[in-house]
């Protein structure tokens, strides 16, 4: 039985090459993109995964609410791991751990920036990695040791032996290599180059190890079997309450790895949500994309049908029932959706390094996973049997008698499925084309909002000692080039928050009025190196009374609720500040949220960046080679880097211009299905009313005539779609445009565009088939009658 099916669907695949060609494209371009798509879910599924202790790892993150708003911290208390790890039975093992840092690493002449943490001893415990070389249990028992992964050992050592080697660490620092680990996959949150232990016997960290009030470390714990997170929660906020009792605004909760990278966003203390949206939103559209290459397949087998009905027909006669045509039906879909698999497979294979140069990830088509096995099969079973079912059930459901005697008629219970499935393809591609619009628009007017400062021209370099210490000399050295417009010193990047605070108190203060403030230092060149706009008073001076003098931003005005600003006295504990000016809101965080309020307070001794100016046509390759030689001027030891900030800022987009790019081409690609579809379905339209059409002619009707007559019955299904499209769109992304502060509104004429856009997509495709068969001579078509 089998071996006939095939035999029957492979001839009829052979005697209708166009049909098969048709179909064959447009679902092997239905399922690349569906494969593409799900290597892409399935790698952003997988994160964090390899860890052993994955299900029981929970990181330590507080809500502080200062009124103004809940602010997630994921800062804790550097005693807080430590403590956990006694007397709290829910408890198993608890890590401290720095953000990444990057370290001058040198062996030799070898001297390179390195990322990575400085973790207490439990690490390799919590964490599960790769041991090439050396003992995880004695890896980082030693102070003064370091584990390097295999790229970083390589490029060190090259083939040599690393373990118990000796390294340098900032110049300062002697470190012994201890293990070799591989290095971190794709999918890991911590990427690093290296491990180092804490040193408890380091001055400046001793004084940590009792202070319960200074926030700087992350603390991850895992939960000892069988214990309750709630009950765990619980000990956490009991633990830091009875060490910190002044604290009224934290709340302390256990975050769990399996949430991390997919739920990573916080908004007002709430877990809002993060990368999930995206897996959401792509999976959706894989979907969609493989739905729209069915119902062509749909439209494409129910519009040919009366080339099959007669072959239908004879078979019924001859024994046949329903369901054996069925099965013989559904089986042609299936090969079709075979031979479609093994070409989207070939073309994902040539697709996939470009596809992974734009994700920066490094997926591939791993034929032995049994998940990968299990979506891929899945893929061919949906597409085949919802390509295949509704084409079976119309085409055995022909009466044998009708069909033999030429009387059968496709009547409307042909015609409106078909109109249907048509409305649906329309409509999606009117939501997708408008959705494409909408997100761009969206991310066009974040990129171009008022950010408060000239990020053009403007070159951050980091600082360093002996920089520092010469920095009157290095100044004038720079202002002497005629290259550099201003020089200012900040203590982090104006692309970044390094520290936040509570506020200070002030006169008028609300018992209740609780604000967070982000905390910047800066010298007196801060305003006008940065272009940041003064809205009143003044900046520094530079002169011994800027170290009692701050600045705040406009958002710090607003949320203090200060009438008259210049001049308010803040306090904090004994300390004393004076405002002396108002700068404008200085994007230094997320694009898409408002600026949270700031103070600036005068950097006596210097900063961590030089924020370099340029003048006006000054090409940035000559200015930073004469940088280059000034920094080996005063430090030649020092590794010469540089980020320009305007390429810093745009960094903060990359995310959504990879999503929104990603979004073009599949939706592009949907509607070249779209079109495809409806370019088979116009030719057998023509190719039914052939005749017709030569009557038609015979009669005087002009090309023109039938172009309209034809066009007409697919436009008024694309103003059906529109009907239908325009209000879902709406809905779909006006929900999607809350999560934004700063958003667009959506404008109507973005509908009319591509209303007006698909009507003349259709017009082109329905066009050209029309005027190829209106041209065909009318004898033709009408000497057989």
């Amino acid at each position: 039985m089998l071996k006939n099916y095939f035999k029957i669907a492979w001839r009829n695949l052979f005697r209708n090459k166009a049909f098969a060609a048709t179909n064959l494209l447009g679902l092997a371009i239905g399922m690349t993109c569906s494969i593409l798509i799900f290597l892409w879910v399935n790698d952003e599924l997988s994160y964090d995964k390899f860890h052993s202790n994955y299900r029981d790892i929970y990181q330590v993150i507080a809500n502080r609410d200062f009124k103004n708003s809940v602010f997630t911290d994921r800062n804790m208390a550097f005693p807080l791991g430590p403590a956990l790890e006694h007397g709290y039975p829910q408890i198993k093992t608890a890590v401290e751990m720095t953000y990444p840092q990057q370290r001058l690493l040198a062996f030799g002449e070898n001297r390179v920036k390195k990322t990575g943490y400085t973790v207490s001893g439990h690490f390799f415990e919590l964490f599960t990695w790769k041991f090439l070389k050396g003992n995880p249990a004695s890896a980082i028992t030693d102070a003064s040791s370091i584990v390097l992964t295999a790229s970083a050992a390589k490029a060190y050592f090259g083939n040599d032996e690393p373990v118990g080697k000796t390294m340098k660490l900032d110049d300062n620092e002697l470190v012994r290599v201890s293990a070799v680990v591989a290095d971190a996959p794709d999918n890991s949150t911590f990427r690093f180059d290296f491990i180092q232990p804490f040193n408890y016997s380091d001055s400046n960290l001793k004084p940590q190890m009792n202070e319960w009030n200074n926030s700087s470390w992350n603390v991850f714990v895992q939960l000892a079997p069988g214990a309750n997170v709630a009950a765990a929660q619980k000990a956490v906020n009991d633990l830091k309450k009875s060490h910190s009792p002044g604290d009224k605004v934290s709340s302390y909760f256990l975050f769990p790895m399996n949430r991390w990278r997919l739920y990573s966003d916080f908004k007002d203390g709430k877990n809002t949500g993060g990368m999930i949206e995206y897996v959401r939103l792509f999976s959706v559209i894989a979907v969609i994309i493989l739905l729209i290459a069915c119902i062509n397949f749909m439209n494409l087998s129910t519009a040919r049908s009366e080339k099959r009905a007669r072959e239908v027909g004879v078979r019924k006669t001859s024994g046949s029932d329903r369901g054996q045509l069925m099965a013989q039906f559904l089986f042609e879909s299936i090969i079709l959706t075979a031979i479609s698999f093994v070409i989207a497979l070939l073309a994902v294979w040539l697709l996939l390094p470009a596809f992974n140069l734009m994700l920066e990830k490094h997926m591939s088509l791993n034929l032995g996973d049994p998940v990968f096995l299990t979506g891929l099969a899945i893929i061919i079973l949906f597409t085949g049997i919802v390509a295949g079912s509704y084409p079976a059930f119309y085409l055995s459901s022909f009466n044998p008698v009708k069909v033999l005697k030429g009387t059968l008629v496709a009547g409307r219970k042909a015609i409106i499925p078909r109109r249907v499935l048509v409305v649906s393809q329309f409509a999606i591609s009117i939501l997708l084309i408008s959705a494409t619009i909408i997100v761009y628009r969206q991310l066009q007017y974040v990129k171009n909002r008022d950010i408060g400062y000239d990020p053009d021209n403007l070159i951050a370099l980091p600082n360093t000692d002996l920089l520092n210490k010469n920095y009157a000399a290095f100044r004038n050295d720079l202002q002497s080039t005629g290259l550099i417009k201003a020089v200012a010193r900040t203590m982090s990047p104006v692309t970044e928050v390094w520290w936040r605070s509570p506020a200070p108190h002030w006169e008028g203060q609300l018992p209740d009025q609780e604000i967070i403030f982000m905390g910047q230092r800066a010298d007196e060149h801060y305003t006008d190196g940065l272009g940041i706009r003064l809205l009143e008073g003044k900046g520094f001076t530079g002169m011994p009374s800027d170290s009692g003098s701050v600045l705040l931003n406009k958002a710090a005005v607003e949320a203090m609720h200060l009438a008259h600003p210049v001049g308010a006295v803040l306090r904090y504990g004994h300390s004393q500040y004076t405002v002396i000016g108002v700068t404008d809101n200085v994007v230094m965080e997320s694009p898409y949220k408002p600026v949270d309020p700031q103070m600036i307070y005068y950097a006596r001794g210097g900063g961590n960046f030089f924020n370099i100016r340029l003048r006006d046509g000054v090409p940035p390759q000559q200015a930073i080679e004469v940088l280059k030689g000034l920094v080996r001027k005063y430090d030649p030891a020092a590794i010469f880097e540089y980020r320009f900030v305007n390429q810093d800022f745009q960094k903060k987009f990359l995310a959504e211009e990879l999503i929104s790019k990603i979004t073009n081409i599949f939706a592009g690609l949907a509607i070249f299905i779209c079109c495809l579809g409806l370019a088979g379905l116009a030719s057998f339209t023509m190719e039914r009313r052939v005749r017709e059409f030569g009557i038609r002619k015979v009669l005087g009707a002009s090309v023109p005539q039938l172009l309209g007559l034809i066009s007409q019955e697919f436009l008024r299904l694309v103003g059906i779609a529109f009907v239908i499209a325009v209000p879902l769109t709406w809905w779909a992304m006006s929900s999607w445009l809350e999560k934004y502060s700063f958003r667009i509104a959506i404008s109507p004429w973005t509908f009319v565009v591509v209303g007006l856009l698909l009507l003349g997509l259709t017009l082109l495709v329905v066009g050209l088939n029309t005027i190829r068969s209106a041209m065909r001579n009318p004898v033709k078509s009408l000497r057989t009658e």
